[in-house]
Formats: structure tokens, sequence, C-alpha cells
């Protein structure tokens, strides 16, 4: 008898199938070999021993269905004991039960903490990404994520339970057909009460040169430069000080709203990668912490197609802000019905 192990370790082909139509290479690797580990299949795919229909392919590249996937001799880590229903595992299920904004048998979203990392890293043992080995649908498929936030931004993460959701809801932020809406505090006020921020964005070499993610506005052919698109609204405003602002996020870039907001003079309150605004300084009693919440997500149901449309609340550090200026959390944001183009 041929054991699971014997099986992994030859050279095997695997054809994606209509539930993975649009997945992500590294998320499909993921999905079809739970045990596989995330540095070996970054490393496969670099070197281009993983194959697409024959050619190397890159880790964020998308799937079509019908695919041939040449995936090199692999080692899976032997399953632990079963899960009991105490102990870490039992604390991580709790925890993310109490973060919960909507679920159903095929997505979920959660409210994510500031300070929670999405996936893990350098260094980053802890992250949504892991926790979610705790979340199994029916037939033993494994949760995961359709999207990301920055560690420091809280608010609506968007969650798929089966390989169809995430097919699905994959497809749904591709075409666009997902609204997505930010709030934000930013030092000083927009002459313009709506407006649109429209730039290409890529790696900052410098930044990266001392070993810090970050994005600078870039010019159109320039290496990595990819388009971003953002609509903003202010919806309140205190004084000339600062500024309550809702933004809609149009494209997906890494940090756009917060390169976006720093490019038009109105960086986010508390934000230690953008934040260069001179002669600013905190207000009294509001802290030094990122202003930003990932407020609502409306995307349509993978199966029913009818939309969900969850809300997150304000973090605690913004909920004291709010308090201090005198802000209305519960007011109607105005960017909701914001052009996509």
């Amino acid at each position: 008898m041929t054991t699971n192990a014997e099986t992994m370790s030859k050279v095997q082909t695997v054809v994606v199938d209509n539930d993975e139509d649009g997945m992500r290479v590294d998320r499909f690797l993921a999905a079809r070999f739970p045990g596989l580990n995330f540095v070996r299949v970054q490393s496969m795919i670099r070197k281009g021993e993983l194959r697409v229909d024959g050619g190397r392919i890159k880790a964020n590249a998308r799937l079509s269905v019908g695919q041939s996937v040449r995936v090199p001799p692999i080692r899976i880590e032997p399953a632990g004991p079963p899960r009991r229903d105490h102990g870490g595992d039992a604390k991580t299920r709790d925890f993310l039960k109490s973060i919960t904004l909507y679920e159903d048998d095929d997505m979920m979203v959660i409210d994510k903490p500031m300070g929670l990392a999405v996936q893990g890293g350098s260094g980053t043992t802890r992250h949504v990404d892991g926790m979610l080995e705790e979340i199994t649908a029916k037939d033993g498929q494994r949760a995961r994520l359709v999207h990301r936030l920055d560690k420091d931004t809280s608010g609506c993460l968007l969650i798929a339970k089966t390989r169809f959701a995430a097919s699905a809801l994959t497809k749904a932020f591709r075409t666009r057909s997902t609204q997505k809406v930010y709030w934000a505090l930013v030092a000083g006020v927009p002459k313009l009460r709506q407006g649109r921020v429209s730039t290409f964005l890529a790696k900052d070499e410098e930044a990266e040169a001392q070993h810090e993610a970050k994005m600078k506005v870039a010019e159109h052919g320039d290496e990595g430069a990819q388009h971003a698109l953002t609509y903003y609204a202010v919806l309140e405003k205190a004084a000339r000080i600062c500024a309550w602002v809702s933004l809609k996020p149009v494209t997906g870039r890494t940090h756009q709203l917060r390169a976006h907001m720093a490019h038009i003079g109105h960086p986010i309150v508390g934000d230690a990668k953008y934040f260069d605004k001179a002669e600013w300084e905190l207000p009294p009693g509001m802290q030094n912490k990122l202003h930003l919440v990932a407020r609502r997500i409306r995307v349509p149901h993978p199966r029913t197609g009818k939309v969900v449309d969850v809300t997150a609340p304000l973090p605690p550090h913004m909920r004291q802000t709010w308090s201090i200026l005198g802000f209305e959390a519960d007011r109607f944001d105005p960017i909701e019905e914001a052009p996509e183009e």
C-alpha cells in the first residue's frame, strides 16, 4: 500500500478545476497540499521548479480552469495528533468567534484587530492565516484569506471557507464587484470635499534597502509600477487641524490609501511610514496610532449572488478620537455611490 508521503515524493501534475478558477498559484498549492511549507512553496516557484502549462509562473499569478500545474517532488509534514476541544486551539476558535461580524457555510467576515498580522513573515508567528487552520468546512476544507489588511489597519477582513467560495470571491475582487469603504483621520483638511487620487505606485527601493516595506508614487512604465485609484470624501473636520475622511479604493495596491493620502498632503494620523507633514502636532488626548479602519465591505455572496453588507466598529483608539473631536460615527457615508471610473 502506497502511503500519502510516498505519493507526495513524486513529480505530479494536477489540473485546475472549476472551484479553483482565478486562484493565486500560491494559494492553490496551499489548498491542494495543506501540509506544504510556505517557504518551500515560494522557493519552488522562484526556482522555476513549479510549471503551469509548461512555463514558469509568479507566486501572485492567477490560474484558469483546465490549466495543468506540474508539482515537483515535495514533502508534506505528517499530520499531528487529533485536535482536542481545549487548550490553545479552543482559545483560537473562541477568539475568532469573538471578532466575527458575519458567517455562513461559505464565507465569513471578521473584525481584524489593530496590530494583528494577516499573514506570517519574518519574526511573525501569530497571524490570521495561521488561525484559520482552526476553521474547516463541513467537508474538511480549510478556510482561506481572500484579501489582506495592513497589520495596523483594523476592520472588515473577508475569508472564504471553501475553494468554491474562494474562487467566486477572488473573482469578485478582480472584477471590482466588491465595494470597500475605509474611514481615516488625516492631518489638515483637503480643499475639495470629494476628490479622486489616481497615480502609479511602486516599491520604494530606498526603504527596501533599509528592510522597510513602503510604496512610492511612480511614473507609468517604471519598474513594478501599478495604477492605483482612490476616491475620498471629507465627512467632518476639526477646524483646519484634521479631517474625518471616507476612502473608497477602486484598486487594491499595497499601502494604497496611506500612500495616496500622503501624496495629496494629508497623511493619515498615526502613520509611522507615510506621515511626513511638518509642524503638525497631535491634538491633546489622542493616541499616536494609525487612524485607519476597513469600515465596510459589500460583496456578492459566492453562492446566491445577493449582496452581503458588513460594517465594522471603530477600533478603541479611533472611538476615543471621535469622542474628543465630537464626530458622530453613525452618520451617512457619501462615498458609497462614488463612480467606479
